[in-house]
């Protein structure tokens, strides 16, 4: 059977949640396998919306859902979230929910030095969401991280405390901050052990049964490619790399199994915080994308910068990530333009260069080269079919086929579930 890995070829926020929940129903089992609590995943499932942060989007299913190792995991949101969930009649329970036994925690020692961090940096914020995710993934790397699988050892938890303190401890100080209180800390682990242990496994294992089983499994990537810590504009990113190629080490399968990799791909492009956009537009324009695609943060409700196509930096990141596909959403967002345009290239010092410089400065004096397309008069809003989308959308959507490189494999057309063309199925290849 085959394997599909969905991950954001933009800046996230691209639609994902809606794809990973049309696709799950098909799936054996759908897995996050990086990030943390800042990725934000909403689903329309006829009446009912749900957000998600942590849980993976094949959970609203029934789909097995699996946390990878790759993912920092805060347990105390987790629980707010599954709490959430199970009040729309969502039903979560260790047969159909599994976290990696060797994924890192999120603290709240993480959460404040984020959010110190954040406050000292002025001008220079790089526009994180607070939510402890960097300095987690820190730990991670400095081997100082308390794991899932340490809540079951608490009592001789005390020599991973002296490296976490004694790390933490300097940063506090140079912030003004007292030391990390280690009695409350610890209390705070034993009230969240059984709650989080229940649901506790070697995911590696659990993922190996089900490839030798033959079962569709679905990768649900989180941010987008271009927040990759290695690939994105960085230090304008996040603390993970988001690319197709982590499937491997975030849940242990090995790198064989990304099977398709689908890219999502707004028709427009967005962005949250932080650090260069070379066709935003801040003017009437913009405002009009962002109203009429409600481009607010699923997670932190902050107001998404808006532009036009960069299919610059798309063919960068379907390169990067090896994208099969893509899945083309909001293209009912442009419905109603009279001119459309798509950015082919940038300037940069004079010279025209067909990609996206790796270093910051140069990143932030580059100049978008667009082409201009008329629009189109019709909707296509709940299209299900080609011949349901007025020509000049067609038109609009081929254009981007070639500027990129890579075919489109659906539209989405609205946030309803149903309302997506399919051009071709992941899942069969």
């Amino acid at each position: 059977m085959a394997n599909v890995t969905v991950i954001g070829a933009q800046w996230g926020d691209e639609g994902k949640g809606k794809i990973v929940d049309w696709l799950a129903a098909r799936a054996g089992a759908v897995v996050r396998f990086q990030g943390g609590h800042n990725a934000g995943h909403t689903l329309v499932v006829g009446n009912t919306t749900y957000k998600l942060s942590l849980l993976p989007s094949g959970i609203v299913t029934g789909t097995l859902s699996l946390i990878g190792n790759g993912v920092v995991l805060d347990p105390w949101a987790l629980m707010g979230e599954i709490e959430r969930l199970e009040s729309q009649g969502v039903s979560i329970t260790p047969e159909n929910f599994g976290i990696a036994d060797n994924c890192p925690l999120i603290l709240p020692v993480h959460t404040q030095l984020d959010v110190m961090r954040e406050a000292a940096a002025g001008k220079g914020k790089i526009g994180t969401t607070g939510r402890g995710i960097g300095p987690a993934y820190e730990d991670k790397v400095g081997r100082r991280a308390i794991r899932v699988c340490d809540l079951a050892h608490l009592d001789e938890l005390e020599p991973q405390l002296d490296r976490l303190c004694a790390h933490h401890d300097a940063l506090r100080a140079g912030f003004g901050e007292a030391p990390v209180d280690r009695a409350a800390l610890l209390d705070e682990l034993k009230g969240i052990a059984p709650f989080v242990l229940q649901y506790a496994q070697p995911v590696w294992r659990r993922l190996n049964e089900a490839k030798k089983a033959g079962t569709r499994i679905l990768f649900e990537g989180a941010q987008g490619v271009l927040l990759d810590v290695d690939h994105g504009t960085y230090p304008f990113v996040t603390s993970s790399n988001t690319v197709s190629g982590t499937v491997a080490s975030g849940s242990g399968l090995g790198p064989g199994s990304a099977g398709f990799v689908l890219g999502i791909v707004k028709a427009y492009t967005t962005r949250v915080g932080s650090g260069p956009f070379p066709t935003e537009l801040e003017d009437e324009v913009g405002q009009r994308l962002g109203e009429r695609g409600h481009e607010f943060g699923t997670v932190t409700s902050r107001k998404r910068r808006c532009g036009w196509f960069d299919a610059v930096l798309v063919r960068q990141t379907c390169a990067i990530s090896g994208v099969t596909g893509i899945a083309l959403t909001k293209i009912d967002v442009l419905d109603g333009f009279e001119t459309i345009k798509i950015c082919t290239g940038y300037k940069l010092d004079g010279e025209v260069i067909d990609y996206l410089p790796s270093n910051a400065q140069d990143q932030a004096r580059i100049e978008p080269v667009y082409e201009e397309m008329d629009g189109w008069d019709g909707t296509t809003v709940g299209a299900r079919s080609w011949a349901d989308l007025p020509a000049q959308a067609i038109k609009y959507i081929r254009r981007i086929e070639e500027l990129i490189e890579c075919p489109v494999a659906s539209v989405s057309t609205s946030p309803e579930r149903d309302d997506t063309i399919l051009v071709r199925d992941p899942f069969a290849d």
